[in-house]
C-alpha cells in the first residue's frame, strides 16, 4: 500500500487531472500544541492554486470525530488555510458526519470532500459495473463465515467437515468449492479422495476481500405472536445490544432458518399484518443463523452484514465495538 501522502497525490492526479503533486513539510507545524503534533503528521501541497495543509493520523493513533473537528479547527486557525483530514478508510456514517460539519477530508481512492474548493467526489463515481462482482450463494457465504470464525484458525480446511455441520449435500459442497475458488478466496487441492481448501491470507484479509460478494442473510422480517424456536438466535439490534453498549430494542429480534419457519407455520404460527404489543420480530434467513454452536446470538460477521446499511449513528458506533470483538 502506498504511503498516504503519495496516495493522496496520485488520487488527486487521477480524479482531478491536475499535474503530478508533491506533499512537502508544513513549516508552521511547530506552532501547534504538542498533543496535535503527536497525533498527526502535517504536510502541505498546492492544489488548484490553493495551499492546503494535510493532517494525517500517526500510526497507532485513533481519534473520535468530535476530536478531529476540534483539533482541525485549531490547526486551521493557526494556518489561515484549509486543513484536510486524510485517512485510509471511513465508515459511511463517519463520512456523513464530517460532511455535515463541513470538515474537509480525503480517503485516497475512495472519496474527497474539499468545500473550500467546491469539490465533493464520492465513491460511487468510481464503482465498477455490478456484473464484475457476483454475490456468493447463501450456502457459500455461510461456509466461508463458518471457516473464518473457527477457532483455532486453520488456513487449510476440509469443506465436507464444515458442510456436514450445516446439513449441506455433496452437490452443494461441490458448488461452494467452485464459488470460493472462482472468487479468489481459496485454492482447492486434493488430499487422497477428499477435497480441501487453502486460504492464502489471514482471516481478516480474507474477510475484507470477500465483503464485495457478501450480502445480508436476512430475506425478510416478520412479526409473530409466538416464542421463537429453541434453535433460533438473537439477531439484529437484540444481538448487537448483547455485544455492545447499545441499549436493548423494545422488541426482541430473533433469526430463524427456512426449516424452522416451515415447522412453525405447520404448527399454526401465523405472520401478523402489523406489529402489536407482545409480538416478536423474526428475521427469516437465507442460511442457518446458528453458524456458531451454542451461541446466544447470530455470528458477528453475519450480524455486521445484516446491519451494514443501517444509517443510525448509534448502530454504526455499536458495530465498530462489535468489530473489536472479532477473533483476529
Amino acid at each position: 500500500m502506498l504511503a498516504l501522502p503519495t496516495a493522496v497525490c496520485q488520487y488527486l492526479h487521477e480524479v482531478l487531472g491536475v499535474p503530478t503533486l508533491e506533499v512537502g513539510p508544513w513549516v508552521r507545524a511547530d506552532e501547534l500544541p504538542y498533543f496535535l503534533r503527536d497525533t498527526f503528521e502535517f504536510g502541505e501541497l498546492e492544489l488548484l492554486g490553493l495551499h492546503v495543509v494535510l493532517a494525517i493520523p500517526r500510526a497507532g493513533q485513533k481519534q473520535s470525530l468530535s476530536e478531529v473537528r476540534v483539533w482541525l479547527d485549531k490547526a486551521r486557525t493557526i494556518a489561515g488555510q484549509p486543513v484536510v483530514y486524510v485517512t485510509e478508510a471511513l465508515a459511511s456514517y463517519e463520512r456523513r458526519r464530517l460532511i455535515e460539519q463541513k470538515i474537509p477530508f480525503i480517503v485516497p481512492g475512495n472519496q474527497l470532500y474539499l468545500p473550500d474548493l467546491g469539490l465533493d467526489l464520492r465513491e460511487y463515481f468510481r464503482q465498477r459495473a455490478p456484473a464484475a462482482e457476483a454475490a456468493l450463494s447463501p450456502s457459500a457465504q455461510a461456509m466461508l463465515i463458518a471457516a473464518l470464525l473457527r477457532q483455532p484458525w486453520e488456513a487449510e480446511w476440509q469443506p465436507s467437515q464444515v458442510g456436514i455441520a450445516l446439513g449441506y449435500t455433496p452437490m452443494t459442497l461441490s458448488r461452494v468449492v467452485k464459488e470460493l475458488t472462482a472468487a479468489g478466496l481459496a485454492t482447492a487441492y486434493p488430499v487422497g479422495r477428499s477435497r480441501w481448501l487453502r486460504m492464502e491470507h489471514p482471516p481478516q484479509q480474507i474477510w475484507e476481500r470477500a465483503k464485495p460478494v457478501l450480502r445480508t442473510p436476512v430475506k425478510r422480517t416478520i412479526w409473530v405472536h409466538a416464542d421463537p424456536p429453541v434453535t433460533s438466535r438473537l439477531a439484529g439490534l437484540s444481538a448487537l445490544a448483547h455485544n455492545s453498549m447499545l441499549a436493548e430494542p423494545k422488541w426482541q429480534v430473533s433469526a430463524i432458518g427456512a426449516a424452522d419457519w416451515k415447522a412453525a407455520a405447520d404448527a399454526g404460527v401465523r405472520e401478523l399484518p402489523e406489529r402489536i404489543d407482545g409480538a416478536q420480530e423474526w428475521q427469516l434467513w437465507s442460511y442457518s443463523p446458528a453458524l456458531l454452536p451454542g451461541a446466544a446470538t447470530v455470528d458477528p460477521l453475519s450480524l455486521l452484514l445484516s446491519l451494514q446499511d443501517n444509517t443510525d449513528d448509534r448502530v454504526q458506533i455499536a458495530l465498530d465495538e462489535l468489530k473489536d470483538l472479532l477473533p483476529w
